[in-house]
C-alpha cells in the first residue's frame, strides 16, 4: 500500500517520545510474534541504536543494515544500482528497495523499515532538498512509502526521521 502524505514536517512529532514509540514498536511485534530488520542511510543506524536500545529486543529486532553508500545498497540488499542511477538514492523507488531487500535478506523478520534521505548540511539540491527523506515501511507482506521533509540541522533532520519511522510503524502494526 502506497500513500501520499503532506511533505513536510517543521520538527519532531511532539506526541510521544522515542523511547515510548520503541516500547509501542516491541509490544505489538511481541504480541504478533514477529522480527523488525532495519535498512539505514541517513540516520546510520539509529533506527536499530533506538530499537536495541530497550532491554529484551533480541526477542523483536533481528537485524540493522547500514547502508550508507550506493554501493552498500546495491550489495546488502539488492537496490538494483539502474534504479540509484535513474532515481538517485534518495527516492521512492530506492526506499521501497531498500525495505524488500532488509525483509528477503533476514527471513524471520516480517516488518522492515528503510530510510534514505539528505540530513545536511551539505548534499541538498532544488528538487531534492536538504532534511528531504524517503521511508519505506513493509510489514507482513504490504509495503508503504512515504516522503518527508525536515527543517533544522542534521542531527535534528536525523532525529525526526528515526521518530517518524517508529511512529508510523506503530500505525501500520495496528492495535
Amino acid at each position: 500500500m502506497d500513500s501520499s502524505f503532506p511533505s513536510t514536517l517543521s520538527s519532531p512529532l511532539p506526541d510521544q517520545d522515542t523511547p515510548a514509540l520503541v516500547a509501542a514498536v516491541a509490544e505489538r511485534l511481541l504480541q504478533k510474534g514477529w522480527m523488525l530488520s532495519t535498512a539505514e542511510s541517513c540516520t546510520g543506524g539509529l533506527i536499530a541504536a533506538a530499537c536495541t536500545e530497550l532491554a529484551g529486543s533480541s526477542a523483536w529486532f533481528e537485524r540493522g543494515f547500514i547502508t550508507y553508500s550506493n554501493a552498500a545498497k546495491t550489495e546488502l540488499l539488492g537496490v538494483d544500482a539502474a534504479s540509484i542511477d535513474a532515481h538517485g538514492a534518495v527516492s521512492e523507488p530506492v526506499a521501497r528497495a531498500m525495505a524488500l531487500g532488509a525483509i528477503a535478506r533476514s527471513a524471520p523478520s516480517r516488518a522492515a523499515i528503510a530510510v534514505t534521505g539528505i540530513a545536511g548540511p551539505t548534499g541538498g539540491t532544488p528538487e531534492k532538498p536538504v532534511g528531504t527523506v524517503w521511508f519505506g515501511w513493509c510489514v507482513d507482506g504490504q509495503i508503504r512509502t512515504e516522503r518527508r521533509r525536515f527543517d533544522g540541522d542534521r542531527a535534528t533532520v536525523r532525529a525526526a526521521t528515526v521518530h517518524y519511522a517508529l511512529q508510523t510503524l506503530v500505525t501500520l502494526l495496528g492495535d
